[in-house]
């Protein structure tokens, strides 16, 4: 999965945020990285749940425990909870990656899980960014699917998820973003300009530009 910290497109796309939530919009994102890493760098199922389930259970002590000395969930206890969001609510977001170590191959089934999951990252983004309206859920499953196509070896695998992506990612696009939501919509964007048949690169003026769009309008 990805998880990659280095990215200037995404970096780009956080300037979108409002100043007051830009950070816990950031923290959410470093969550998912968080929990990318975690399932790149184990090998074992079993070892995987242990330590999926250790990210639960820290996240459902947020909300009656100070934070432990863990940079991602400081973060969190920081800039996401002061806004309203709970800890037990982002355990949703561990329950998608789960999935992933759950089912040995990854069925419609499995993959709609997946985005549910993972998808609640949106609708926490959302809470805390002030958005009004937006296709939230539709764009976050969309989004985490676009981003599990690009990361699956099995090639019908890859298409299933891409399947069930792109009309999210369509129903996303189609609409006009609040200017709170519109780092979330920017994100739902780049997710689909990467489903394009022959994407173009990170950064490339064409991309760069839709992104930028999209800031100035909504759409």
């Amino acid at each position: 999965m990805t998880g990659v910290v280095e990215d200037p497109e995404r970096n780009l796309i956080l300037t979108y945020a409002l100043a007051t939530g830009r950070a816990g919009l950031a923290a959410l994102l470093a969550l998912d990285d968080a929990l990318a890493k975690l399932l790149r760098t184990t090998r074992e199922p079993a070892l995987g749940q242990m330590r999926l389930a250790w990210w639960r259970e820290a996240l459902e002590k947020l909300d009656h425990m100070p934070a432990p000395a863990e940079p991602v969930l400081k973060a969190l206890e920081a800039e996401v909870l002061r806004h309203g969001v709970t800890g037990a609510s982002l355990v949703q977001i561990v329950h998608g990656w789960e999935v992933l170590i759950e089912e040995e191959a990854l069925g419609i089934d499995a993959m709609r899980r997946f985005g549910e999951g993972r998808g609640q990252l949106f609708v926490a983004a959302g809470t805390l960014l002030g958005s009004k309206g937006d296709p939230l859920e539709a764009a976050g499953q969309g989004w985490a699917l676009a981003d599990l196509a690009g990361n699956l070896q099995a090639e019908e695998e890859r298409a299933i998820a891409r399947d069930l992506a792109r009309p999210l990612l369509d129903r996303a696009a189609g609409a006009r973003w609040s200017r709170g939501g519109r780092a979330l919509g920017a994100l739902a964007h780049r997710a689909r300009l990467d489903l394009a048949e022959a994407p173009k690169a990170a950064g490339a003026p064409s991309r760069v530009g839709r992104l930028l769009w999209h800031r100035l309008t909504g759409r």
